[in-house]
C-alpha cells in the first residue's frame, strides 16, 4: 500500500504538497510523525525491537509505538493509531500527554529524513504477553527501567535518536526527583 505524506516547510506548516513516501525520503521534504513513550507505574519504558524486515533500523530497539503521520490526517488521530496498529491497544485521546514536538534532520540508510517529531507519554500498565504486535513493524517488546534508556542509546542497540533519548530522560528524571 503507497503511503503519502503532508510535505511540511521548516516551522511545521503544510506547503500544499503530497507526495509519496519514498519521495519524501529521497528528496529530503520535511514532514512529520509522532513518537509515543509509554510508562508504567514501576517507572520502565516500553520498548519494541523493529523487525528484521524493516527498511531502516531493522533489529533496533525503539520507542514504544512510532510512526508517520499519513497525508491529511491530525497529530493525536496517527498517535492512537500507531499504538492501535504496533501493539494493539485501544487508547483515548485524553490518555496522551503531549511533551514536546522537536525537529530531526539526518541521513541514513539512504534516506533523507527531516522530519518534525510529536512526542507523547502514555502513562499504562500492561501485560506485554497480552499485546497484539504488528509482525511487519514490531519483533518483540520488554520494559526497562527508564534510566537504562542512556545506555541503550549510547550503545547503538536503539535508533539513533539521541536527542529525543536525552530530552525524555531529562522530562522523567525531573518527573521523579
Amino acid at each position: 500500500m503507497q503511503e503519502y505524506f503532508d510535505v511540511l516547510d521548516e516551522n511545521g506548516k503544510k506547503t500544499g504538497q503530497i507526495k509519496l513516501r519514498s519521495e519524501v525520503h529521497r528528496d529530503g521534504d520535511w514532514h512529520a510523525a509522532v513518537h509515543i513513550w509509554i510508562l508504567n507505574s514501576n517507572n520502565e519504558l516500553l520498548i519494541q525491537k523493529r523487525s528484521p524486515e524493516k527498511d531502516s533500523h531493522p533489529n533496533l530497539w525503539d520507542i514504544s509505538a512510532a510512526g508517520h503521520i499519513s497525508a491529511g490526517h491530525e497529530i493525536i488521530d496517527s498517535a492512537i493509531r500507531e499504538i492501535n496498529e504496533e501493539l494493539g491497544l485501544n487508547i483515548e485521546p485524553s490518555e496522551l500527554e503531549h511533551l514536546y514536538t522537536y525537529t530531526q534532520k539526518h541521513t541514513h540508510d539512504g534516506f533523507n529524513n527531516n522530519q518534525l517529531n510529536y512526542v507523547y507519554l502514555l502513562k499504562k500498565d500492561l501485560d506485554i504477553d497480552k499485546l497484539v504486535l504488528q509482525k511487519e513493524e514490531v519483533a518483540e517488546v520488554k520494559f526497562i527501567p527508564y534510566q537504562e534508556l542512556a545506555v541503550l542509546s549510547a550503545n547503538g542497540t536503539m535508533v539513533p535518536h539521541p536527542e529525543e533519548h536525552q530530552k525524555i530522560l531529562e522530562v522523567l528524571n525531573e518527573r521523579f526527583k
